[in-house]
């Protein structure tokens, strides 16, 4: 069985936030606290120790209490080199991340995770949830940048980057990985939906119990 205190959480806050018109997503506001706050403090009640990846406004991003990490390159590579960066800085056998966009994710995210990657010794597991296919039919997607890894995949990610890599699949599927769907019927059908502009944040901010 995997301790909680054998998992690191990493919110990954390091984007550019192209599609909230360059904006600082992690510093939106959502019910009153900043997004990224919100994701580290539902966070925080999961896992031993946190971490937040951001690559800009650090001093904001330090009030809120985690150690805070860039990006060791500066070309915004996307969410593995949040993986990348959460790895390297990581001291227990496990890490799991989370974007700082998904405020409402689950509260039993790390242990179900945890469960599924002990139980199949994986070296990865990743959640599953349904979304809507864009034909109004609903269908259980992975969610990739919700993952539970083996901190000693470091040099295996190092040499995917390094290579040009940057899809999270295309690396995941080099390794024991499990998907774990919350699918089950008391799991929140919004728990998973990530706010990309700010029309979109407000309406979950509206519409979420």
């Amino acid at each position: 069985m995997i301790d909680t205190l054998d998992i690191t959480g990493l919110v990954l806050a390091g984007g550019r936030g192209s599609r909230m018109g360059g904006v600082d997503k992690g510093l939106q506001t959502f019910r009153g606290l900043p997004l990224a706050l919100h994701t580290l403090m539902r966070l925080q009640m999961q896992v031993g120790v946190s971490l937040i990846n951001a690559n800009r406004n650090l001093a904001a991003y330090e009030s809120f209490g985690a150690p805070v990490w860039p990006d060791a390159n500066n070309d915004y590579a996307g969410p593995l080199a949040g993986f990348l960066t959460g790895l390297e800085h990581c001291e227990t056998p496990w890490l799991l991340t989370v974007p700082c966009d998904t405020p409402l994710f689950p509260l039993d995210l790390a242990s179900r995770l945890a469960q599924a990657a002990d139980e199949q010794q994986a070296d990865i597991a990743m959640a599953a949830a349904p979304e809507d296919d864009g034909t109004g039919h609903i269908t259980v997607r992975p969610q990739p940048v919700f993952c539970l890894l083996r901190v000693d995949l470091l040099e295996s990610l190092v040499r995917f980057t390094q290579a040009g890599g940057r899809k999270i699949d295309a690396w995941t599927a080099q390794h024991r990985c499990v998907t774990v769907p919350f699918d089950a019927s008391g799991d929140d059908p919004k728990a998973f939906f990530n706010a990309n502009t700010l029309a979109e944040l407000q309406a979950l901010e509206r519409t979420a119990p």
